[in-house]
């Protein structure tokens, strides 16, 4: 089967402008890197997404799902199969202490939505980039709170299509791991549990997490965001720091000189110089501590040829 009949196949069920061929994936990212998807899809219902996972799953085509592009570094010759992003799956809805939100929904946006409904536990989430779904996919977390705390289920599709709910303990969430990741579930819908608290305290905790992100990360510039795992015992960004490691970089990717375990498109970095530069901080912290820092961020695609 060609790209041109995947095309033609899916706009029997999806609307013609929610299924695009050779899309550039450099407009969906937040790195503003990568190539073009062969087909691009953007489903607006639950069943439009199980039509899309199960049609690929059939005809043996590779999916990959985007999110909302974050964490994810594509390379230059783009995905060889079709794309899926959810961004149009991004209903939020709050039943008293209860928060429910589709996989496409944006975790910053919810953070802020449930602040000012005066419920607390989410404010954590109030910098990080990205879906639910990914955010759910990766144990998202920052600043003494994660997903796994707050989270009670999850509606999933299987790689075959099937519509899954996962109870907390189903979804084995760790450290930037999950059973979605493991399994290759694409996240439909979440629930959490949260508290009712004090409008004034979780007013503060918003605006102090907001702040340290800012003055600390380089948000000023396009990255996927934390590139490596934490270390056990350390951290990244002190270990690539202590390497002399920020300020250098290929092409217009460069180890950032505001926080070190950030990678930043400075210049119109192409996926490789990216790449490129994740090789060589790998290299250098290993040889200089002996530690092998794993990534935190997806890279996935074809060079170009």
């Amino acid at each position: 089967m060609t790209k041109e009949q995947w095309l033609t196949d899916l706009r029997e069920f999806l609307a013609d402008d929610h299924v695009k061929m050779d899309e550039p994936l450099h407009l969906h990212t937040l790195t503003k890197m990568g190539g073009p998807a062969d087909i691009f899809v953007t489903p607006t219902t639950e069943d439009e997404t199980a039509f899309a996972v199960k049609y690929a799953y059939k005809n043996n085509i590779p999916l990959l799902l985007l999110g909302n592009g974050s964490n994810m570094v594509v390379r230059d010759g783009g995905f060889r199969g079709i794309v899926l992003t959810l961004k149009s799956l991004e209903a939020i809805r709050i039943d008293g202490t209860h928060v429910y939100a589709q996989g496409g929904a944006n975790i910053k946006k919810v953070s802020k939505i449930v602040a000012a409904k005066q419920l607390t536990g989410f404010e954590f989430a109030c910098g990080i980039p990205g879906s639910i779904g990914g955010a759910m996919a990766m144990n998202a977390g920052a600043y003494g709170g994660e997903i796994k705390d707050i989270i009670k289920q999850a509606t999933v599709l299987s790689k075959e299509g099937e519509k899954l709910v996962l109870s907390k303990e189903d979804l084995a969430l760790g450290y930037r791991k999950s059973i979605i990741t493991k399994k290759g579930f694409y996240v439909l819908s979440a629930e959490f549990e949260l508290e009712v608290g004090k409008q004034t305290v979780i007013d503060a905790k918003m605006s102090e997490l907001t702040y340290q992100r800012e003055s600390k990360q380089p948000l000023e510039f396009p990255s996927a965001g934390s590139v490596f795992k934490r270390p056990p015992g350390n951290f990244a960004g002190k270990l690539i720091q202590e390497s002399g490691l920020q300020g250098r970089g290929f092409g217009g990717a460069e180890v950032s000189t505001k926080h070190a375990g950030f990678i930043v498109n400075k210049n119109n970095a192409s996926a490789n110089d990216y790449i490129q530069t994740i090789e060589m901080v790998k290299a250098a912290v290993q040889e200089k501590f002996g530690i092998d820092l794993e990534l935190e961020v997806k890279i996935v695609g074809e060079d170009l040829t």
